[in-house]
């Protein structure tokens, strides 16, 4: 007759473990296994003679004959897998930390991520809009498709002047497909002076940069889309000299102190009088050279004091207000500051080109 502790441990003792509990006990604990003395422990522990699996494969002649051959095969692979992981568990401890070191040497400095920059022409719009801003301008945006009287007609070039052969227009198709409409891609960014003129009393003193588009052939210095940078100072009193002192002081902001600044006469539609601005060429000191082709100065924008029409046509008095505007091609100023010869670089989207601003 049993004693009571053999029949207690009788009655709590359950039904041994199955292969698979065996497999996925055993395999969760090879990988906490950190020495060699916990490895043996392993070993003695999942493949040793008091082992489950062991005990499993003495009771296959218990089993009944058609769970032999199912109950062994799993049984006899498991002990493979479980001596294949032990032997790979082991060279694993062998190796170390050298090998581990020569994989992946901890002292080499990290790969830096190559960070994204500002366009060089996006540069040059804020570097020319800074400029002009620490001298008490605003900036203002306008839209890119513009109408035909903000571009054209306020500007005092009328549907029959000349002047309007200068740009070569995209026109947007009329709703019913029967011709143009009175619409079109801005060719200049001067239709928002007219537009601020409108909406706004003076004094004025506004900066407007954006992209332009003219339907002309492309080559290494000329592009159908390129931006722009428009300013406009409308007040009571304002004289070509007020002109002459804001664009020389951007000048020297933009190219440096030492720059030398000439106005010629030129003739733009919308001023009264117009003015071509250049500056000794930085690269021979105005000696002559092929940056400035040879007469060491660079044209850089036009300028001029604002037409009367001009002013008549947004209903202000030319009696009492007078003003100047000016514009100049971004990408140009870029092209000059930095030596680059082909505008067409500036949208090619090449990384090579980009990465060097």
């Amino acid at each position: 007759m049993a004693s009571g502790t053999e029949s207690s441990e009788a009655a709590t003792a359950g039904p041994p473990p199955s292969v698979e509990e065996i497999r996925t006990t055993a395999l969760a604990a090879l990988v906490d296994a950190d020495s060699e003395v916990v490895l043996d422990q392993w070993r003695v522990a999942y493949l040793g003679r008091k082992s489950d699996l062991t005990n499993v494969l003495r009771s296959i002649s218990s089993l009944p004959a058609e769970d032999r051959k199912t109950v062994g095969a799993s049984a006899n692979q498991l002990r493979g897998a479980l001596e294949e992981a032990l032997a790979e568990k082991a060279q694993e401890l062998k190796a170390g930390p050298s090998e581990i070191a020569d994989a992946l040497d901890v002292t080499l400095p990290g790969r830096r991520r190559r960070s994204g920059g500002l366009h060089p022409t996006t540069q040059t719009i804020r570097e020319i809009t800074d400029a002009f801003g620490a001298m008490g301008f605003q900036i203002a945006e306008g839209p890119e498709i513009e109408w035909e009287r903000y571009n054209f007609d306020a500007l005092n070039i009328p549907a029959d002047h000349p002047a309007r052969d200068q740009w070569d227009t995209f026109w947007l198709d009329s709703p019913d497909g029967k011709g143009r409409s009175d619409m079109l891609l801005r060719t200049h960014t001067s239709p928002m002076q007219a537009r601020l003129m409108e909406q706004t009393d003076p004094p004025i003193r506004v900066v407007i940069p954006g992209r332009c588009f003219r339907y002309e052939a492309t080559d290494a210095t000329h592009e159908w889309h390129f931006f722009q940078v428009e300013g406009l100072a409308v007040d009571r009193g304002i004289t070509f000299a007020d002109m002459k002192g804001t664009l020389f002081e951007f000048a020297r902001r933009i190219f440096g102190p030492e720059r030398k600044v000439r106005f010629r006469v030129d003739f733009f539609p919308f001023v009264e009088p117009g003015a071509e601005m250049a500056i000794d060429c930085f690269k021979c000191n105005g000696q002559g050279c092929s940056m400035c082709k040879g007469t060491g100065w660079i044209e850089i924008m036009g300028a001029g004091m604002v037409h009367p029409a001009v002013l008549r046509n947004v209903g202000y008095d030319p009696e009492v207000y007078t003003g100047f505007a000016f514009g100049m091609g971004v990408e140009r100023i870029a092209m000059l500051r930095h030596g680059i010869d082909d505008v067409r670089q500036f949208a090619s989207g090449d990384l090579r080109f980009l990465s060097q601003f």
